[in-house]
């Protein structure tokens, strides 16, 4: 009897000290939870007062880059900025009364003065009036720069080839130079044979000339030619350095 009644109290007070432990556990979990609980409370905030606080909006921290449409794909696609697209030129060899004759590389499109620029410019005694400067230059031309002396050789009809020019000397000093040796016919007094010297003009037109003449009487002017049948404008352009009254 009596160790049944010291066991009851033994057991009776376990569970007393049991209980009085889980109260306290209770007690000491609910203090610490309480703090957190307030803080967690502080550091939720809404949208709008975190938007407030920081100054950023999630359009702000979300800003994404338009997509490229189709034709800025392909723009980017075929030219990428790494290429670099060389421009096209050409060589030119340039001698004669310059400083310095020589083989240059000039751009396409370049122009014969800019071909003498890179040889150092024109010698005094260069002559620059048979060359025409604003000519385009063409891969593999030559330039030749003559002297004075040998264009005035030139204009006397040695055959000097001159730059520019496939072989002999320009056609306009040419043309001066056989317009000033060359006698002009007289369209008043000129037979048919002779007539028919003249550019353009063949036995039937010479035939018309003679013809208009002895009807009409002389040519007052070497423009009057026009009023023959078959000579016009064009015809008159060809001849009237060659003629005379």
């Amino acid at each position: 009897m009596n160790i049944l009644r010291r066991t009851t109290i033994k057991f009776a007070i376990i569970a007393a000290v049991m209980l009085l432990a889980g109260v306290f556990y209770r007690c000491s979990r609910e203090q610490t939870e309480k703090p957190r609980n307030e803080e967690e409370q502080v550091l939720v905030l809404s949208p709008e007062e975190e938007t407030a606080q920081t100054g950023t909006s999630d359009s702000d921290t979300h800003d994404f880059p338009e997509p490229l449409t189709s034709e800025e794909h392909l723009s980017r696609e075929e030219t990428p900025e790494s290429v670099v697209i060389e421009e096209p030129s050409c060589f030119v060899h340039i001698c004669g009364a310059v400083k310095t004759p020589g083989v240059y590389e000039l751009s396409q499109g370049s122009r014969i003065y800019q071909a003498v620029e890179m040889a150092g410019g024109f010698l005094p005694e260069a002559d620059q009036s048979f060359l025409n400067l604003a000519q385009p230059v063409a891969d593999g031309m030559k330039i030749t720069v003559w002297t004075r002396q040998e264009a005035e050789t030139a204009a006397q009809g040695q055959g000097i080839a001159f730059p520019g020019t496939q072989s002999g000397y320009p056609k306009e000093a040419k043309a001066a130079e056989e317009s000033e040796t060359k006698p002009k016919v007289n369209i008043n007094t000129a037979g048919k044979e002779e007539l028919m010297t003249l550019r353009g003009i063949g036995a039937s037109r010479a035939e018309d000339i003679i013809a208009y003449r002895e009807k009409h009487g002389s040519f007052q002017k070497i423009e009057d030619i026009m009023k023959v049948s078959g000579i016009k404008d064009a015809a008159f352009e060809k001849i009237k350095e060659d003629i005379t009254v």
